[in-house]
């Protein structure tokens, strides 16, 4: 039986920096598989993608996130999220 519309999540995911540089593009909509519930479970679903996943997410605790526009932690659930943004820690002067 396919999935109805209620359990497919259309979500816009945008990468920044160097992830954005090892995945190959600066943001991506998909199709969230329904066991997806926190950010943790999107990445660790994400870095089964390809190759330039796994690089781009092979330390995921020293990447910072904004579910919708607001930061997150990895913990976090994504819930009804339009969107995701993932990069990493910027120092500056």
């Amino acid at each position: 039986m396919p999935a109805t519309t209620s359990q497919n999540r259309q979500m816009t995911l945008r990468y920044f920096a160097w992830i954005r540089e090892r995945i190959g593009r600066s943001e991506e909509v998909l199709t969230l598989p329904t066991q997806i519930v926190t950010v943790d479970d999107l990445i660790a679903w994400l870095r089964t993608r390809g190759p330039e996943y796994e690089l781009a997410f092979a330390k995921p605790d020293v990447i910072r996130i904004a579910i919708d526009h607001i930061h997150a932690q990895s913990s976090s659930q994504i819930g009804t999220a339009r969107e995701i943004g993932f990069f990493p820690p910027v120092t500056g002067g």
